[in-house]
């Protein structure tokens, strides 16, 4: 079969990707929630916050997203999840099988793919290859997130960064909780958790770890939440390993306490 292609002209090309771009990237220059961080827990974050009518962007520093969720377990790309997270990857559309009483296991491209494509069709944005070099500190209050291109970090070149306001942060960026640690480490405050600090994770206990990721999912700072690993990493909670079912759920469990929060203050009643 022959196909004639049209002539193509690299100008309107590259005027097509730099104007739709910095169209989007206007746009974002006021969101209601920031995710930082485009895991498990932060894809599911931006899902159920933007299903909720929620402005919400998610930035992402590496070029791909779904974190570790790609990888499975050492590179055996399947993912295990338990019941209660079950409900949600029959709302996104992934497909999976029932290996054991209580235990899912899904295909880890799909699961990535699906959400990724689930969050979008939802409205929320997702720019990766940016990184969140710093927050945007008012009165004590988290306000916005301080973005650089994750080459420029790279390289170690000195280029200033732009910022971007918003209502809320969500710290999404797994073992590191590296929003949480710019924030305690440059500003030296207080955090509303048992000891006030980054703890850090400990090691490897899933059944624990799945229920502290939940039970840690907060509020951490006005304005910053955490989600996910991050949750974990922050409260000094155990890894899980290659289970999300906790990731996704935590994610659910962010957008659900950041919705009520932004309901109450548009209301007026108190926080």
């Amino acid at each position: 079969m022959e196909i004639n292609l049209p002539a193509l002209d690299e100008r309107v090309i590259t005027q097509a990707i730099i104007t739709r771009y910095t169209e989007v990237l206007l746009s974002l220059s006021e969101v209601e929630v920031a995710v930082v961080g485009a895991g498990p827990s932060g894809l599911s974050a931006a899902y159920y916050l933007a299903g909720s009518g929620i402005k919400t962007a998610v930035f992402e520093r590496r070029a791909s997203v779904g974190g570790g969720m790609w990888g499975g377990g050492m590179m055996f790309n399947q993912i295990v999840f338990q019941e209660p997270a079950r409900e949600i990857f029959e709302e996104v559309g992934i497909r999976f099988t029932e290996f054991a009483p209580g235990y899912y296991v899904a295909d880890a491209v799909e699961t990535v793919t699906g959400l990724a494509y689930a969050v979008c069709r939802k409205g929320a944005k997702i720019i990766n290859l940016v990184t969140v070099e710093d927050v945007v500190l008012q009165n004590d209050v988290v306000t916005g997130v301080v973005l650089n291109w994750t080459a420029v970090e790279m390289a170690g070149l000195h280029v200033d960064p732009l910022a971007v306001r918003c209502r809320c942060v969500v710290d999404a960026t797994g073992h590191d909780a590296r929003v949480v640690r710019l924030l305690t480490e440059k500003n030296g405050v207080t955090l509303k958790t048992p000891g006030g600090r980054v703890q850090g994770e400990k090691s490897l206990w899933a059944e624990i770890g799945e229920k502290q990721i939940l039970e840690n999912t907060a509020e951490v700072y006005p304005g910053l939440y955490v989600t996910g690993m991050a949750a974990n990493a922050v409260a000094g909670g155990y890894r899980m390993g290659p289970i999300f079912g906790g990731m996704l759920l935590s994610g659910k469990k962010v957008a659900s306490l950041i919705s009520e929060k932004l309901r109450s203050s548009s209301s007026g009643s108190p926080n």
